[in-house]
């Protein structure tokens, strides 16, 4: 117990006196997972609402498949781009392997589905009139989802919301595409990682509660965005 106090203890002096090891990997990581979330969202809240407001075949099966790849392992996505854009892979010429872009396309591949889902979620849940109104008043597609998402613009930003903390807390495809790189592509999860196995628990212990504040913020957005 004395052990674990001490490392805490030790933790809270390093955030307190802004260790620029601590804030760098902080600002890194959450650097990464925004830039992830804004490029995700940029298609999969377009299409989320499109695939709502629209009847067509197989749009069960779409919404099946949204679910699976939510709950997919983040393992499984690394190791899918990591075979796209190895030297050997298709992609291996961009040289984009343990890089911060590679990161960012994983943890977007992560989010997307995530997003869209739930924007296909907010559509179906929202005002039964709001669809049928808006088709009366003659407007076309892009109308309706310009229309749309100014209507459900709250529970679009919390699936927003939702994909950045599911992007921040990621750690296997940001292990397996960034290489755990010092200062460009070491996250907050895989320094905790990398730091534990070394025996620093201290600056474990101090990226450990800076990403629990980050959670707390994020999710404290959520609930606020789920409210209105």
């Amino acid at each position: 117990m004395e052990f674990f106090l001490n490392a805490v203890l030790a933790a809270l002096n390093l955030i307190s006196h802004f260790d620029p090891a601590v804030y760098l990997i902080a600002w890194t990581s959450i650097k990464i997972s925004v830039t992830a979330c804004l490029l995700a969202a940029s298609t999969a809240v377009i299409l989320g609402c499109l695939a709502g407001i629209k009847t067509f075949p197989g749009k069960r099966l779409l919404t099946q498949l949204l679910s699976t790849l939510m709950a997919m392992p983040t393992v499984m996505i690394g190791l899918i781009l990591y075979g796209l854009l190895s030297r050997q892979g298709p992609l291996g010429s961009l040289g984009l392997l343990y890089s911060e872009t590679a990161v960012i396309l994983g943890e977007a591949v992560l989010i997307f589905p995530i997003v869209m889902n739930l924007t296909m979620v907010a559509v179906h849940t929202a005002d039964p009139l709001l669809l049928p109104t808006l088709k009366s008043l003659g407007a076309n597609t892009r109308q309706q989802i310009q229309l749309v998402l100014l209507e459900l613009k709250y529970p679009i930003w919390a699936a927003i919301i939702t994909g950045f903390g599911r992007a921040i807390a990621e750690v296997g495809a940001a292990m397996m595409l960034g290489g755990n790189i010092q200062g460009s592509t070491r996250t907050m999860t895989t320094a905790i990682a990398l730091e534990t196995n070394k025996g620093n628990f201290e600056l474990a212990m101090a990226i450990g509660i800076l990403l629990l504040l980050i959670a707390f913020t994020a999710n404290y957005i959520l609930n606020y965005m789920q409210q209105k």
